[in-house]
């Protein structure tokens, strides 16, 4: 009971010292496993570890096999809830880039580091290749909290992260695939029941992923299921579909919940959000229980085989070598700068795919008594800790040493998509400038992606935007919502991380009759608010823009949007074209250089009133 109990404490005091000192779960989990572990068996009393995962006759959390099961379980709910988060739309968008990084780097990455085990440590070709199949995945657990606080140009940050998401999957099923492999025999490798077993593998993974998938969101849209057990029930059907699988085809469960995450995460289900937050939570609990155990069950004579200078070869050959080699055969032609591919190169950890699958792998393949098959699971954390720590400490460092560390966000975060806020982001877009408009209400971001607008939907209230790394370039924030509490409640939670060069809200209805308690975030007007932008948006659907020739001509300008209620001042467009938010006060505005533009909605501006 002690023990069980110490790992969710630890686990969950490793996930608060993550998030404390913003570095990823994987490392404290992984030292705190290895300290009640292995290591613990060199300062305590009798030599025993103080977690026993598997029962040794003495003591010891779970029973023969039951280990084994736990983490199939537990890694079929972690991938599911990745599935969940891979959406259709957003990976047909991801360029050539990503999709030749889970293809082109997944196939160096596989022979590369494959031929590396083999001749470093004298590993056979099929465990060298599980080896290598077992670290071709990084994971967005471990790239995210990396990124998180780095100020990276959008598309460096959207292909390490949606690498990150779609090489998960693909690297557990190259794992299986090999896994199978190794199981069927060498003599029978090429065989006809070889390639039965691959088969076999590939389809009742497809179809039992998409039958139940389509099964499940038909019950949810027709309200079978009760909303209050909604969370467990699919729950339920997860595990369900990874045990059924399974029976049917050996190893094929992972497939089939990765696959079914992504259907339903396709499917416009009305409780998408409410499922994920539940099997985000579940995740964070699982991966930190997972861990500890994991890192926990090595032996410290599973450590020795590693301590030595060839593991140090076989880490470099991996991180310097195999992992460059790949992404620069991936961003051949693309238009990247060779800055931004040594940084992608450069950052690549490893997680808990390749931990997980590594350990199950490992001991099961050390339990049939297959040789070298102890080698698998302290190479892989050994990849794993090295990578994570190596990145960790040095990727925010390295970002600004080769020159893709952002020193100014100039990136626009709108909270609402509502049609004022589609026209503004439209304009701002054909300026380029980066815009991300954000909105719980579905119809307003699928109209602000018709635009070809980059739109996210979701809730300022959770923590979705604080964890986006992609909004890393990200430096304004303006609050357009008609709701003057969710406006406030934006501008307090995000200006430290989203408005570094300016937090602005609409003012509400009751301060605009109020000029002199005016808020200084308030936003284009005093004397306008959500109303009033709504309805210039839909008599004036356009941006204006007139010329300012002095600043005397501009304060004209401004006196006479304040006096036409059809006039509302938005920007300062610069003649080189830089773009500077109007605030609420906006006779205080100085202009930097002469000329430009005044940027308005509304009616055109009559020049012989000025």
């Amino acid at each position: 009971m002690v023990e069980l109990a110490g790992i969710i404490i630890l686990g969950i005091l490793a996930q608060w010292m993550a998030w404390k000192f913003k570095i990823p779960a994987i490392l404290p989990l992984i030292l705190i496993g290895l300290l009640v572990g292995p290591l613990a068996t060199l300062y305590t009393e009798d030599g025993s570890k103080l977690i026993q995962p598997i029962y040794n006759g003495a003591k010891g959390l779970f029973p023969g096999e039951s280990l084994f099961y736990f983490v199939s379980l537990a890694i079929s709910i972690i991938l599911f809830e990745g599935g969940l988060t891979l959406r259709r739309d957003e990976v047909l968008n991801v360029g050539p880039v990503i999709l030749k990084l889970i293809t082109v780097a997944v196939i160096v990455t596989f022979f590369g580091a494959g031929i590396a085990a083999h001749f470093i440590f004298d590993l056979s070709w099929p465990i060298s290749f599980l080896f290598s199949s077992l670290i071709i995945v990084t994971g967005p657990t471990v790239i995210t909290p990396i990124l998180r606080n780095i100020p990276l140009k959008k598309d460096v940050s959207a292909i390490l992260k949606w690498e990150g998401i779609l090489i998960d999957p693909i690297g557990a099923l190259v794992a299986v695939l090999v896994f199978e492999f190794i199981s069927v025999g060498e003599e029978q490798a090429f065989t006809k029941t070889a390639f039965v077993e691959f088969g076999k593998i590939i389809l009742f993974g497809f179809t039992f992923g998409f039958t139940f998938a389509y099964g499940l969101t038909f019950a949810i849209k027709q309200k079978i299921i009760p909303h209050y057990l909604l969370n467990v029930f699919t729950l339920a059907t997860v595990l369900g579909v990874f045990v059924l699988s399974d029976a049917f085809a050996h190893e094929s469960g992972l497939l089939s919940v990765v696959v079914m995450g992504m259907v339903l995460g396709n499917n416009n289900l009305p409780n998408l959000d409410e499922i994920l937050y539940f099997k985000e939570s579940l995740s964070v609990l699982l991966i930190s229980i997972l861990f500890i155990l994991l890192a926990a069950n090595i032996n410290i004579e599973e450590l020795e085989l590693i301590y030595n200078w060839n593991a140090l070869l076989l880490f470099g050959s991996v991180v310097f070598l195999i992992r460059p080699l790949g992404v620069f055969l991936s961003s051949y032609k693309s238009g990247l700068k060779f800055s931004e591919k040594l940084f992608i190169s450069w950052v690549g950890p490893r997680g808990i795919v390749a931990a997980g699958i590594a350990s199950l792998f490992g001991l099961k393949l050390a339990r049939n008594g297959e040789p070298g098959a102890e080698y698998i699971t302290p190479l892989v954390f050994m990849i794993v800790l090295g990578t994570v720590l190596l990145n960790a400490t040095t990727a925010r460092l390295f970002a600004k040493m080769v020159g893709v560390f952002l020193t100014k966000s100039e990136g626009i975060l709108i909270i609402g998509a509502s049609k004022i806020s589609r026209l503004i982001a439209t304009y701002l877009k054909s300026n380029q400038r980066h815009v991300v408009l954000v909105d719980s209400n579905r119809d307003n971001i699928r109209k602000a992606k018709s635009l070809g607008l980059e739109a996210l939907e979701g809730s300022i209230y959770n923590d979705q935007l604080e964890n986006n790394i992609e909004l890393n370039d990200i430096g304004f924030l303006m609050a357009l919502t008609g709701n003057t509490d969710i406006n406030k409640f934006a501008i307090n939670k995000f200006k430290d991380q989203f408005g570094e060069n300016g937090s602005f809200r609409l003012v509400s209805s009751e301060e605009m009759n109020d000029p002199e308690n005016n808020p200084d975030e308030g936003l284009f007007s005093h004397t306008d608010d959500y109303n009033n932008l709504i309805n210039l948006a839909e008599k004036y659907p356009g941006i204006q823009e007139i010329n300012i020739t002095s600043e005397e001509h501009y304060n004209s300008l401004i006196e006479i949007t304040k006096q036409d209620k059809d006039i509302i001042p938005l920007f300062i467009k610069s003649p080189d074209g830089n773009i500077r938010i109007i605030s609420a006060y906006s006779e205080k505005m100085e202009l930097v250089n002469q000329g430009g533009f005044l940027v308005y909605i509304g009616k055109p501006i009559d020049i012989e009133e000025i």
